[in-house]
C-alpha cells in the first residue's frame, strides 16, 4: 500500500541562495580584483560554483526517510514538494548544479532487491558451481579449446557407440606402457568417455587427451582426417591388447570389404581383388540420394577403344567390363560424403553446396554383392542388412578453410536425438541443417532446465569461439512438405553419415569404467561438490556485509546533502560519487580486513597541476563533510587526492583571471585609444599598421592570444609600415597615422614599440628602385647579364660536397646567404637589390678559428662551396673575405684554419633562434645509412650532394625559423603549410631518433642550431592506418600444416580408404597399366587389377 507525506511531516525546505547573475562565477573580475594578487579564496570557490555568490539552488534531499524494503510501502514525493515555484529536481535539471546529490544510485540500495543484485555482481564472488550441474536425462557437451570443435564432434559420435566405448574400457596397459600409460590418448580416451558417462557437470574438459594426441588448439583441421587418423591410432593400440575382442575391436565394429574386379568380353574370366575400407565415400550432385550415391559408386564401368584390358587368358587386349562390389559391411558404417574437393585451377580447397539426402533407416541389401545378387535383393526384402541412421557429422560455414563442426546423434539411454555444438547440447526433434528455432525442443522439465546464469555463460562461450562467424542462415521452404520428404532428411552441410546395422542396435546397458578412469572423474566431481559448497558459503557471508554495508551507506545518503552556503563541505566529483555508490563501497566492503583503504579518484576534475580546475565545475559536486568522514571511518574509502577548499588551482584560475580581465578591460581601452587618437595636423603624428590596428579595434581581437597581443611593431606588422632597409613602406594603404597621446596610450601596453614619425619621408633607396629610369634598369639589367655570364655555373645551382668534379680541387666557401640574394638579383635585378659583400667573418670565432666543421652536413647548409678561382673573381667585384679555403680529397674536405671545438659547441647549443632544414629522406637515410664518412666531432653526419639525392628519389625541403619553445607540432604545421604533406603523414626524426611526441619542444629535444631535421613522408592508408578498409587483393587461404607434427601424424596410418590431405599438391600423373589398362594411384608399385608390377 503506497503513502504519501503529509504537509507536516515534510521536512522544512532548506536555505535558497537569492538570485544572482549566471555570471556570477566571475563577475568580480574587475571590479573586485584587477590584479592576481587580489583574488581570495571566496573567488577561487565561486568559480567552482561553491560559493555564495553562485545562484545554484540547494535541492531538498528526498532520500532521508527510512526506505521500506517492500515495494507496497514505498513513499512516493510528488514534484508539488518543489518550493518557490522552481522546477522539479530530475537528474537532467540539476546535472550542473552542485549542491543536488539525488539521482547517484540512491533508488537501487533503497530496493534491497536491486542493491543485493548490484553489489554480488560488484563483489565478482565468481560464478555459481552449481550453475554447472549435469541435467537429468541431457548428455555432456565437450568443451571447445579454440578451434577444437572437429575433434568434438568425433568424440561424441564414438561415445555413443556403446561396443565401442565397451572395447575403449577394456583397454589395459601392456607391460611396456604401464609407466606412462596414463598420458597415453587411449587413456585419455577412457578418461574423457567416463566423463561423459559419470560426470555431475554438464561440460567436460578434453584437456589432457588434445593433450596427448599433440594437437594445436587454435588451428582448425580437417574432421575427416582427424578420424581416419585417429581411428588408425587407436587400431594399432587395440592390437598390442591380449583380449582378443579388443584386438579386433576397429575391424570388426567399422571395417568392410570391396571387390574391385574386371572381366575380360571375350573369355569372360575374371580378375579381382578384396579391399578394406573403413569408410565408404560417396560423390553426390545436388539434391542427390544417398542411395543414388551408392549406387553410382557400384555402377559398371566398360572397357574399350583405347582403354580395352589386356587380358591373360586370351593374352591380348580385349574389351572388358570393370566392376566394384560390397563383400560386407560392418556393423557400423561410415558414409564419408565428399563435401571438400581441390580446385586444380585455383589450387585451393572449396565446400560443395550440394543438398544430400537421406533416410533414417537404410537396406544396404540391394547394394551387396555381385549384379545378380543385387537385384536379386532388389525383388526380395531382406532385414539381414537394414540399417538405422545414428549420427550427422555437420560443417558450418562457407569456406572448406575454417568453420564450425557440430553432431547430430542419437543418443540410446533416453533414445532422442540431440545436437552436440561443444558445450551446448539440446534435443531436437528434425536432422538436418540448422532449423528454425520454433524446430528445435527445449527440455521443459524443471530439473532439465539450466540455470538462467549457466545459459548465459554458454552463449557468451559460443560467441567467443573463433569460428562460428561463417554459419549460414537456414534454407528457406515455402512448399508443404510431402511424405517422402518427411521420411528423409536433407542437408547441404552433412560431410558424415553413421548406420548402424538395426540388429545391433539393440539397447545395451552402459559399460563400467575402468577403476582408475573411473577415480579421475570422481576426482573431478568431488572437487565440483567443494566449490560449490565453498561457493555457498562465500555467497552466505557476502550477504551478511551486503546487510551492514547498505545500512551504512543508506545512513551517508541521508546525511550527505548541504542545504546551506555556511556547512562545511568537501569538493567531490560527479564520477567519483557514481564510482562510489556503485563499486568502491563495495570492493571496500568485501576487501579483507585491515587492507588500504579504496581511493575514490577526483582526477575527472582536476587541472595539470593536480588541484581543482575551475573549468570542470560542472562536474563537480559538494557533499557534507560529516559525511565524508562517515565514508572514511565506515566505509574506508578516500578520496584521490584528499584536497581542501583551498585546494582550487590558483595558477589556472589567473589565466583565465587575466583573459576576463582582458575582455573587460579592453573596449574600456578601445574607447579611450578612439578618443585620442585621432591625427592633428598641428600636433605631431606617427605612422601605425592599419591592419593591425583594425584588429586591435575589434572587441575581441583575431590576433589576441593568452599571452597578449602582438605589439604593431612584431614582425607580422612592421614591415606594413617600414621597408627593408628600415626606412618608410611606399605602400601607403597597409599604414596609417595616430597622434602623439594614442602613440603614449599604446606605448604603455608595448614599451618597446617605437613608430615612425609621421613627417618621414619614403625609403629613399626603395624610391630609387621604384622609380628607377630606362637607362639605369638597362644598366643593372646589362651588370647582371655580365655576372650571370661569368658566373654561368655559379648561377644556376652552387656545387656540392659530393660533386665528383670538385676532388683535388682548390675551393672556397661562401655564406649561402649571399648565393641566393645574388641569383635572386640576377633573376629580377631591376626589382631585387644586389648583395654588397660576401662577408665570411662571423664564422670565425674570437680565437680567429672556425666555429664550424667543413665536413658537418648540417653546418654546411648556411655555406656554399665555389672553385678558388670564382672567389678570386668575386672578390674583385664585391667586398670579401677572410678567405675560407678548402680542398675536396677522397670523402673529406681539407682546410688549412683550424676548428675551434668549444666555440662551435657553444655556437650551436647557446642559441635563441636559428634556421633548421626539413629534409625529405628515405628509409634508409633516416636510419642515417647516407654515407660511411664520419664528421670531425661527431656532431653530424657528412654533406652529401643535392643533385645526386634527386637522381635517386624526389628530395622536400623547407627552411623554418625556431626558437626553443618551437614544438614538434609547429614543425609539422609548417611542413604541411609549405610541403603540401598532411601532418599525420609525416614521421620526423633528428639523428636517427623519432620526433614522436608532438608536444615536446625545440629546446628539450637538444637540436643545435643550422640543424637537418629528416621527415620521412608515410602513405596515411597503406603505411600507418591497421584499417582494414584499404583495398586488398584476393589472398589464397593458407594452408595448416595438418596433423604432420602432432602423434596423430607420427603413428602407423591404417585406414585404407584414400585420405584426402588438408594441402593437397598438384596431382602427380596416375600409372596406367600396360597390361590391363586399368589406371592406378600414382604412388602404386603394381597394377591393383592384374597385380603386374611396375618398371
Amino acid at each position: 500500500m503506497s503513502k504519501r507525506l503529509r504537509d507536516s511531516d515534510a521536512p522544512k525546505p532548506p536555505e535558497r541562495s537569492p538570485p544572482i547573475a549566471v555570471a556570477a562565477a566571475w563577475g568580480w573580475v574587475g571590479d573586485e580584483a584587477t590584479d592576481p594578487a587580489h583574488i581570495t579564496s571566496d573567488h577561487l570557490l565561486a568559480t567552482c560554483g561553491m560559493s555564495s555568490r553562485n545562484a545554484h539552488r540547494f535541492c531538498r534531499n528526498k532520500h532521508t526517510s527510512t526506505p521500506n524494503t517492500h515495494k507496497d510501502e514505498i513513499i512516493v514525493i510528488s514534484d508539488e514538494d518543489e518550493d518557490d515555484g522552481d522546477a522539479p529536481c530530475t537528474k537532467k535539471s540539476c546535472k550542473n548544479n552542485p549542491n543536488c546529490l539525488n539521482h547517484f544510485n540512491q533508488k537501487k540500495w533503497e530496493s534491497e532487491e536491486d542493491a543485493r543484485e548490484l553489489f554480488m555482481e560488484v563483489a565478482a564472488i565468481g560464478d555459481n558451481p552449481a550453475d554447472d550441474k549435469r541435467r537429468k536425462n541431457v548428455p555432456v557437451g565437450l568443451k571447445n579449446l579454440g578451434a577444437t570443435c572437429y575433434a568434438n564432434a568425433s568424440l561424441q559420435v564414438w561415445f555413443r557407440d556403446l561396443a565401442f566405448r565397451r572395447g575403449v574400457y577394456a583397454c589395459e596397459p601392456t607391460p611396456e606402457s604401464s609407466a606412462t600409460f596414463k598420458d597415453s590418448p587411449t587413456f585419455q580416451l577412457q578418461f574423457t568417455f567416463a566423463a561423459l558417462q559419470c560426470t555431475t557437470q554438464d561440460v567436460f574438459n578434453p584437456e589432457k587427451l588434445v593433450k596427448s594426441l599433440e594437437l594445436e588448439t587454435s588451428e582448425q583441421q580437417d574432421a575427416q582426417e582427424f578420424s581416419k587418423l585417429f581411428m588408425s591410432h587407436l587400431d594399432a593400440e587395440f592390437q598390442k591388447q591380449s583380449n582378443p575382442t579388443v584386438k579386433t575391436l576397429i575391424r570388426d565394429q567399422f571395417q568392410g570389404k570391396q571387390v574391385f574386379g574386371t572381366i575380360c568380353s571375350k573369355c569372360n574370366s575374371t580378375s579381382s581383388r578384396d579391399e578394406d575400407f573403413l569408410e565408404i565415400e560417396i560423390a553426390f550432385k545436388n539434391n542427390t540420394k544417398l542411395e543414388e550415391g551408392i549406387a553410382n559408386l557400384l555402377q559398371e564401368e566398360s572397357l574399350s577403344g583405347d582403354n580395352r584390358y589386356l587380358c591373360s587368358v586370351c593374352a591380348s587386349l580385349q574389351d572388358a567390363t570393370r566392376f566394384t562390389e560390397l563383400a560386407s559391411l560392418p556393423p557400423v558404417v561410415h558414409f564419408s560424403l565428399q563435401r571438400f574437393s581441390y580446385n586444380f585451377t585455383t589450387m585451393e580447397r572449396v565446400k560443395s553446396k550440394n543438398t544430400i539426402t537421406f533416410p533414417k533407416t537404410l537396406d544396404m541389401g540391394p547394394f551387396m554383392g555381385n549384379v545378380a545378387r543385387r537385384k536379386a535383393e532388389t525383388t526380395s526384402k531382406s532385414d539381414a542388412n537394414l540399417y538405422e541412421l545414428r549420427g550427422v557429422l555437420l560443417h558450418k560455414g562457407k569456406s572448406a578453410y575454417h568453420g564450425h563442426y557440430e553432431a547430430q546423434i542419437l543418443d540410446d539411454a533416453t533414445s532422442s536425438w540431440y545436437q552436440f555444438n561443444d558445450e551446448e547440447v539440446k534435443k531436437i526433434k528434425k536432422l538436418g541443417d540448422k532449423l528454425p528455432t520454433q524446430e528445435v525442443i527445449e527440455i521443459d522439465d524443471d530439473e532439465n532446465k539450466p540455470p538462467a546464469r549457466s545459459r548465459q555463460r554458454e552463449d557468451a562461450r559460443k560467441r567467443q569461439r573463433i569460428d562460428d562467424s561463417d554459419e549460414e542462415p537456414p534454407p528457406k521452404s515455402s512448399s508443404k512438405p510431402t511424405s517422402d520428404y518427411e521420411n528423409r532428411i536433407a542437408s547441404k552441410e552433412a560431410y558424415m553419415l553413421i548406420y548402424a546395422r538395426k540388429e545391433s542396435c539393440a539397447p545395451l546397458q552402459d559399460p563400467e569404467p575402468p577403476a582408475s578412469a573411473l577415480a579421475e572423474v570422481n576426482e573431478l566431481n568431488a572437487l565440483h561438490s567443494q566449490a560449490c559448497d565453498a561457493h555457498a558459503e562465500k555467497e552466505k557471508a557476502t550477504l551478511e556485509t551486503f546487510a551492514q554495508t547498505r545500512r551504512t551507506v543508506l545512513d551517508i545518503f541521508r546525511s550527505w546533502n548541504v542545504s546551506q552556503n555556511d556547512q562545511d563541505f568537501v569538493i567531490v566529483s560527479q564520477k567519483a560519487l557514481e564510482e562510489y555508490t556503485s563499486q568502491t563501497v563495495i570492493k571496500s566492503a568485501v576487501a579483507a580486513a585491515g587492507s588500504e583503504p579504496q581511493n575514490i579518484s577526483l582526477s575527472d576534475v582536476l587541472c595539470r597541476h593536480n588541484r581543482y580546475d575551475h573549468t570542470k565545475a560542472n562536474a563537480m559536486k559538494r557533499i557534507s563533510l560529516n559525511a565524508y568522514n562517515k565514508i572514511k571511518a565506515e566505509t574506508n574509502c578516500v578520496l584521490s587526492p584528499e584536497l581542501t577548499l583551498d585546494d582550487v588551482c590558483r595558477e589556472c584560475v589567473e589565466e583565465k583571471f587575466h583573459e576576463r580581465l582582458y575582455a573587460k578591460q579592453h573596449p574600456q581601452l578601445v574607447d579611450e585609444f578612439d578618443r585620442v587618437s585621432s591625427p592633428n595636423s598641428d600636433r605631431p603624428t606617427f605612422w601605425i599598421s592599419k591592419p593591425w590596428l583594425k584588429d586591435w579595434r575589434l572587441k575581441l581581437p583575431k590576433m589576441h592570444t593568452p599571452t597578449g597581443d602582438p605589439s604593431p611593431g612584431s614582425e607580422e606588422y612592421l614591415a606594413h609600415v617600414q621597408c627593408e632597409h628600415s626606412g618608410l613602406s611606399h605602400n601607403q594603404t597597409q599604414r596609417c597615422r595616430i597622434s602623439s597621446e594614442g602613440v603614449r596610450l599604446l606605448q604603455k601596453l608595448y614599451p618597446s614599440w617605437q613608430p615612425l614619425a609621421g613627417d618621414l619621408a619614403p625609403c629613399l633607396v626603395c624610391d630609387g628602385l621604384l622609380h628607377m629610369g630606362a637607362e639605369e634598369r638597362l644598366e643593372v639589367r646589362r651588370r647582371a647579364e655580365e655576372e650571370k655570364n661569368k658566373f654561368k655555373k655559379l648561377s644556376e645551382y652552387p656545387l656540392e660536397a659530393n660533386d665528383p668534379e670538385l676532388r683535388g680541387v682548390d675551393c672556397a666557401l661562401v655564406p649561402a646567404s649571399f648565393v641566393r640574394s645574388w641569383r635572386s638579383w640576377l633573376s629580377r635585378p631591376s626589382e631585387n637589390l644586389r648583395p654588397d659583400a660576401m662577408e665570411t667573418a662571423p664564422f670565425f670565432c674570437e680565437h680567429k678559428l672556425l666555429a664550424f666543421d667543413p665536413n658537418c652536413e648540417a653546418d654546411m647548409e648556411t655555406f656554399a662551396i665555389v672553385r678558388r678561382t670564382d672567389w678570386d673573381a668575386l672578390e674583385q667585384i664585391y667586398r670579401a673575405g677572410p678567405l675560407i679555403a678548402i680542398t675536396k680529397l677522397e670523402d673529406t674536405f681539407k682546410h688549412e684554419i683550424g676548428i675551434c671545438t668549444g666555440c662551435r659547441e657553444q655556437r650551436k647549443t647557446n642559441w635563441d633562434s636559428t634556421e633548421i632544414v626539413i629534409r625529405s629522406s628515405s628509409k634508409d637515410q633516416v636510419l642515417g645509412k647516407r654515407s660511411t664518412t664520419k664528421p670531425v666531432n661527431g656532431f653530424y653526419a657528412p654533406r652529401q650532394s643535392t643533385r645526386l639525392r634527386q637522381a635517386k628519389e624526389t628530395t622536400k625541403r623547407t627552411r623554418m625559423t625556431v626558437v626553443k619553445a618551437t614544438t614538434v607540432k609547429e614543425i609539422k604545421i609548417h611542413v604541411q603549410k609549405e610541403l603540401k604533406i598532411p601532418t599525420i603523414c609525416q614521421r620526423l626524426f633528428y639523428e636517427n631518433r623519432e620526433l614522436d611526441d608532438n608536444a615536446v619542444t625545440v629546446g628539450k629535444l637538444n637540436i643545435f642550431a643550422n640543424s637537418i631535421i629528416e621527415l620521412r613522408e608515410e602513405n596515411e592508408v597503406h603505411e600507418i592506418s591497421d584499417s582494414d578498409d584499404a583495398p586488398k587483393k584476393r589472398r589464397k587461404p593458407e594452408e595448416s600444416a595438418g596433423f604432420g607434427k602432432t602423434l596423430l601424424g607420427r603413428s602407423n596410418q591404417r585406414a585404407s580408404s584414400p585420405m584426402r590431405p588438408p594441402t593437397p599438391p598438384p596431382a602427380p600423373e596416375p600409372r596406367a597399366c600396360s597390361r590391363c589398362t586399368f589406371v592406378n594411384e600414382p604412388s602404386s608399385e603394381q597394377c591393383a587389377i592384374c597385380e603386374a608390377a611396375f618398371a
